[in-house]
């Protein structure tokens, strides 16, 4: 018996994850969390239930890590933005698909996930991580933030890509001035 007092006994240490608190989790940043967490999908918010849905998204946090996290609500925005400017290629519908499969509780994580952001504070890092855009699969711009479509009389135009010019920013090109 003496010998089992001596011996070491050395538990495993998980790598430390980063604390994490829901102010510091963009809108987006929250919605994948609670995709991500144990919670039902077709859970209907009450009164009195916020420290449960906050326990959800830290929850989902901790279970992606805060790298898949950041980077799953980069390329759901980018889709987002992609989708309603009616430039979702069938490559990029695919990868949001198979990223988020459940329409239905991507839905409720998203409904959420507002009333969270209405309820309570985001830290500034939160908001501009909650701007970023990411795209998954090919782009009808191919990587130029331009994307071309026909007016309809044989006249093409071009379109500010929402993934990769959001802002619509035309090109500058030397010896061109304004």
């Amino acid at each position: 018996m003496p010998g089992t007092l001596v011996a070491e006994h050395v538990a495993p240490v998980a790598a430390a994850l980063p604390a994490v608190s829901v102010e510091d989790l963009s809108n987006g940043e929250r919605m994948v969390a609670l995709y991500a967490s144990d919670m039902p999908s077709n859970y209907r918010g009450r009164r009195g239930d916020s420290a449960q849905v906050n326990a959800w998204v830290l929850q989902g946090a901790m279970r992606l890590g805060l790298d898949e996290l950041y980077r799953s609500a980069a390329y759901a925005y980018g889709y987002r933005l992609l989708w309603l400017a009616k430039c979702a290629t069938p490559d990029q519908v695919a990868a949001h698909t198979r990223r988020f499969p459940s329409a239905k509780r991507l839905d409720r994580a998203e409904g959420l996930a507002a009333l969270i952001t209405c309820r309570s504070e985001m830290t500034s890092e939160a908001r501009k991580r909650g701007a970023r855009i990411l795209i998954e699969g090919a782009c009808y711009c191919a990587g130029t933030g331009w994307v071309p479509f026909d007016m309809g009389d044989g006249t093409e135009a071009h379109q500010a890509c929402p993934g990769h010019n959001p802002e619509g920013r035309m090109p500058l090109y030397a010896g061109v001035s304004a």
